[in-house]
């Protein structure tokens, strides 16, 4: 089968074998956003075409390709949700005689009735159940838009979003904040600092403009002012979002896995790193359900 992980700025194709192993891997910067005028198929077919013409089915894909921006909405899924309640969800597209699933995303609401949401990551959760094991876990998945996760017995509980990459992003770019900054290799002194600076009194919004203060009195080079503030905004979502959790698992990329872990450390929390490709299992089952 084709598994494919298609988000808003990558996309990812994996040809698996019978028993879910991945034969082959092929990645491009070709997200949902790149695509012009609804050209899904034709992107596809680019990066996968010979793995479509040697006859690879069933092709199952998940992320922001379902999204209103995608090749076609498919409404969420509502937790508490497993792979049961994805399959049922699962929408297909068609072309040239040929034809796609993709998968939902997820949706919750807080404690509050707030919605929340989610696409592509459920699949790499689901397909690393194995690796977490029977009972009750929580997830962090690090991004522009980080997702913490609750499962319980192989079934998404809840989920909330944290924007902590954006926001750094946009204050490192577009705010004074960033006008004290300077690109360079990342500093676990500064950053560890602004993680421990997160647990203090005064809040996020006091917290950030100590970042431009201490610059101002000598106390933050420009060039480790963008680790604290990673480790301010890092220490404040893990605070907010652990729910008393001693062990957290994480997926994620390796670089960004790795500040995690840091702040996970700082805070005296545990971390677990899961299979970063374990979509393919996710969506290997999925293709399994929809052929059964």
């Amino acid at each position: 089968m084709l598994a494919v992980d298609w988000g808003t700025t990558g996309f990812r194709a994996y040809r698996l074998g019978g028993d879910g192993g991945i034969l082959d891997a092929r990645s491009a910067p070709a997200g949902i956003l790149s695509v012009k005028d609804g050209a899904f198929a034709a992107v596809l077919e680019e990066h996968a075409g010979d793995w479509i013409e040697s006859g690879e089915t069933p092709i199952v894909m998940s992320g922001m390709i379902g999204s209103r921006q995608g090749w076609v909405e498919v409404p969420y899924a509502s937790c508490p949700a497993g792979l049961e309640e994805i399959a049922a969800g699962l929408r297909k597209v068609a072309w040239n005689g040929r034809e796609a699933w993709i998968a939902p995303g997820l949706s919750c609401r807080d404690e509050s009735g707030v919605p929340d949401v989610m696409r592509g990551e459920e699949m790499q959760i689901l397909g690393a159940l194995d690796q977490m094991g029977p009972g009750r876990h929580t997830v962090c998945l690090p991004g522009t838009h980080s997702k913490w996760v609750e499962v319980a017995d192989g079934r998404i509980m809840n989920l909330a979003t944290h924007m902590t990459g954006e926001a750094f992003a946009v204050m490192k770019a577009h705010s004074i904040l960033g006008r004290m900054m300077k690109d360079g290799p990342a500093d676990a002194t500064a950053f560890e600092e602004g993680v421990r600076r997160s647990g203090e009194a005064g809040g996020l919004l006091h917290h950030l403009f100590g970042v431009r203060a201490r610059a101002l009195f000598g106390e933050l080079s420009d060039a480790a002012s963008p680790s604290y503030l990673s480790g301010l905004l890092i220490g404040h979502e893990i605070r907010a979002a652990r729910n008393r959790a001693s062990q957290v698992h994480l997926l994620g990329t390796t670089q960004l896995g790795e500040a995690y872990r840091q702040a996970f450390a700082a805070l005296g929390m545990e971390s677990r790193t899961l299979d970063p490709d374990a979509v393919t299992t996710g969506l290997f089952r999925l293709a399994v359900m929809l052929e059964s």
